[in-house]
């Protein structure tokens, strides 16, 4: 198992104690066996997918409604320049 914290520590550039080694040993070996345990059950029956809920497009009616005037819009804003909100400078 240490062999395989190094290489994965290796692959993503980390740098660790023996601690940390010893720590992500036990977490890597409680991952693996929880896949080994997934591996042990029977899904020919069941279908792939992508999506565990299905994935719909939820949209509603357009409706013109009363909206903020530009007074009570800009009331808190703590930056503003002639009736607009004034933002950082875009490079």
């Amino acid at each position: 198992m240490a062999e395989r914290i190094d290489k994965v520590s290796g692959i993503a550039r980390l740098e660790l104690t023996a601690e940390e080694k010893k720590k992500f040993e036990k977490d890597l070996d409680d991952i693996l066996n929880s896949f080994r345990k997934l591996s042990k059950i029977d899904t020919a029956k069941t279908e792939p997918t992508f999506q565990p809920v299905e994935v719909k497009n939820v949209m509603r009616k357009d409706i013109v409604e009363e909206s903020l005037s530009r007074k009570e819009a800009l009331a808190n804003a703590k930056n503003k320049e002639e009736n607009c909100f004034r933002g950082p400078r875009a490079i």
